[in-house]
């Protein structure tokens, strides 16, 4: 794992080696090992790069790196892992004669002179976001992997009367370069505001962009800037080339075109394919772990990983406080079950609030997952051991494990006939229910429930299905309000000038044309493009490099990922429980009875501490008079949530931690 920087610019100028080490030292987290930067100043452009050493942890491993003939140079973020099988491919065909180490980097260029750039991604398996320059043809390439596992931002700056191209791994890259003034964009503060991330293609600064998964953006030296919009793929623009070089679209479509019906094959299949990404993925030259929460994913994995190690797999986990929001009892189990040599780190309230400060700077853009916080925290106690960390994220994207997906089709199948006005209507009178009410419901129901069945958190469950049911009237745009937290942002967002517009978003993109014949599988999808890479990709990445820990997602082997979308809705989802096909591999490995239990997720208690001990922070950052003086919100709708959470009405935590955490942004951004 590593942090990449570039500049080109028409004035050689800018290029320079002390602005490109300025940027990329302000990456030092991602990587504390070494660092380069490489210029031609006749050509404008300059690589920067640090380094946090996983494979060949020698000088041969140095970036940026060069090409056997000269033609290319690179800097990398992320990792090839099936690199040593393709070096013996290339091997074969006789080039190079002679490696000079044994990195990954090196085998990508010898890869790209062989094959040429698409040919080579699309051999390759891995995470990866990476800039390579070509002398010859004098164009810059910008690649991010299929799901954007490793971050990509790039952009124009002003500089005197010429535009400067910038690229990075994270937005404070951008914020070191002499006389940076680009302004918040207010249509990307409404997606942020409704997503509870900033989506890509957009960043929260005026022409910065994300460059979208599975992407390739080629830039001549003509280019120019697009000023008020980014690119789509696929697009030409003034210098500019956006293409896809992978699509899940296309894996979805393929997968409904090539079913597989017979169920002991596909779990045949799912624990071969698991097995080989685990494989892949446990090789480094530094220590290496994983995060086990106890829940089918993470155990998947660290199952997986045991089986195939002679040693005892480190695992990590973190314990709170809080009654209902521990989950380290279920992973110690787990641990103790695989054998595993595991650790766990008990958390205080009192500790975790410590993290918040640290959020902006570590996030570099508002970010509004509250589960940041455990993330860190598991990621720190991590890195005391070991350098890598495997996890067991999109396994609820690929099998079905999110409750939205049997719940949304259950509100869709009973509720869809009824007329819009009168599906409002109901939502309207169930959303009315104070909270103190609903939680009185919930233990009442509770009461006649068995215990391995009691409702958890009924009174979130509830105010949710009230929200559901007030939305509009297809199956995107059900979606669409379960990933929303605040709607109407035009009363809520304050243009520039006038009201705000808020911008298309992934969501908004055509759907493939097969496969997603069910509800579920379309939800799915949804959020495998737009939630998985921006919210949870992003999290697990900013919260690991904030304490240089490399972590790998072998769910997120785009073999793993083809097989998932072959098997049909039945083998994902059956009743109300996900994940059909995957409990089906863990289960032997581990008794059902250690893990078959409601997800809770990896969430605190916010909620609590806002009325509690975060009541002052928030308040300051609340304040009305702060909130007319700098002038992004309309202040009534977020004082009237703030003053009904405080009173115990309703439970406001998911929208006014949105707020929360642009305002502490703003706050150590200016």
């Amino acid at each position: 794992m590593c942090g990449i920087v570039g500049i080109w610019s028409s004035n050689a100028g800018e290029a320079t080696e002390l602005r490109t080490r300025t940027m990329a030292d302000s990456l030092y987290h991602r990587g504390p090992d070494d660092a380069g930067v490489w210029v031609d100043v006749q050509a404008g452009i300059a690589l920067g790069h640090r380094r946090l050493s996983i494979v060949d942890l020698s000088a041969a491993g140095h970036q940026p790196m060069h090409s056997n003939s000269g033609r290319y140079v690179i800097v990398l973020n992320g990792e090839i892992y099936n690199h040593l099988e393709l070096r013996g491919e290339l091997t074969g065909l006789g080039y190079p004669l002679i490696w000079r180490g044994h990195s990954d980097t090196e085998t990508l260029l010898a890869c790209f002179e062989t094959w040429g750039i698409e040919g080579t991604l699309k051999k390759s398996v891995g995470m990866f976001a990476l800039a390579l320059w070509d002398k010859q043809t004098l164009k810059l390439h910008l690649v991010r992997d299929r799901f954007g596992e490793k971050p990509l931002y790039y952009g124009w700056l002003s500089s005197g009367s010429s535009e400067v191209l910038v690229f990075a791994s994270e937005l404070k890259a951008f914020r070191t370069y002499p006389g940076f003034c680009n302004p918040v964009s207010r249509e990307a503060l409404a997606l942020y505001m409704r997503f509870t991330y900033v989506p890509a293609p957009y960043s929260i600064y005026q022409n910065i962009y994300k460059l979208e998964p599975g992407c390739l953006l080629s830039i001549c030296g003509d280019f120019t800037a697009p000023l008020n919009t980014p690119l789509r793929p696929s697009a030409d623009q003034g210098g500019l080339s956006l293409r896809r070089w992978w699509s899940l679209g296309d894996v979805v479509a393929k997968g409904a075109r090539n079913p597989i019906t017979d169920e002991t094959e596909a779990i045949t299949l799912l624990e071969h394919h698991l097995n080989e990404a685990v494989r892949l993925q446990s090789l480094a030259d530094v220590p290496l772990g994983a995060f086990l929460s106890g829940g089918i994913d993470s155990s998947t994995i660290v199952a997986l990983m045991q089986q195939q190690s002679m040693r005892p797999v480190k695992t990590f986990t973190v314990g709170f406080e809080e009654a209902g929001f521990d989950e380290s009892p279920y992973a110690r189990a787990v641990a103790q079950h695989l054998g595993t040599d595991h650790s766990e780190l008990f958390v205080t309230a009192a500790q975790a609030q410590a993290v918040i400060p640290q959020l902006p700077t570590m996030y570099d853009e508002p970010f509004a997952d509250a589960s940041q916080i455990p993330t860190h925290l598991v990621c720190k106690v991590a890195r005391q051991h070991v350098t890598v960390a495997l996890s067991g994220d999109a396994g609820d994207e690929l099998f079905g494990g999110y409750q939205h997906y049997w719940r949304g089709a259950r509100i869709w199948a009973n509720m869809s006939w009824l007329p819009y006005r009168s599906r409002k209507m109901l939502g309207t009178i169930v959303g009315a229910v104070p909270s103190s009410a609903l939680d009185s419901i919930g233990e009442m129901i509770n009461t006649v429930l068995p215990g391995q069945r009691n409702l958890v958190r009924f009174r979130n469950k509830a105010q949710w299905v009230a929200e559901r049911l007030r939305e509009d009237s297809n199956v995107g745009g059900l979606h669409k309000s379960i990933v929303s937290k605040w709607k109407n942002l035009a009363f809520l967002v304050k243009g520039a000038s006038g009201s705000i517009t808020e911008p298309a978003s992934l969501l908004d993109d055509k759907l493939p044309l097969s496969g997603l014949k069910y509800c579920e599988l379309e939800m799915m999808y949804r959020d495998s493009i737009t939630y998985l890479t921006d919210d949870i990709l992003c999290k697990v990445d900013r919260a690991a490099m904030a304490t240089s820990l490399e972590t790998r997602v072998p769910f997120l082997d785009h073999r793993v990922v083809e097989l998932a979308w072959q098997l049909p809705l039945n083998m994902k989802i059956r009743g109300a429980e996900g994940k059909w096909a995957l409990r089906q591999v863990l289960y032997k490995y581990v008794p059902n009875k250690l893990i078959d239990r409601p997800k809770a997720g990896f969430g605190l208690p916010v909620g609590e501490w806002l009325r509690g001990p975060l009541r002052d922070w928030a308040e300051e950052l609340l304040n009305l008079h702060r909130l007319q003086t700098e002038g992004y919100f309309y202040p009534e709708p977020i004082r009237i949530k703030w003053a009904e959470h405080l009173g115990g009405l309703y439970d406001h935590a998911d929208t006014l931690w949105t707020v929360l955490m642009f305002q502490a942004w703003l706050g150590r951004s200016n």
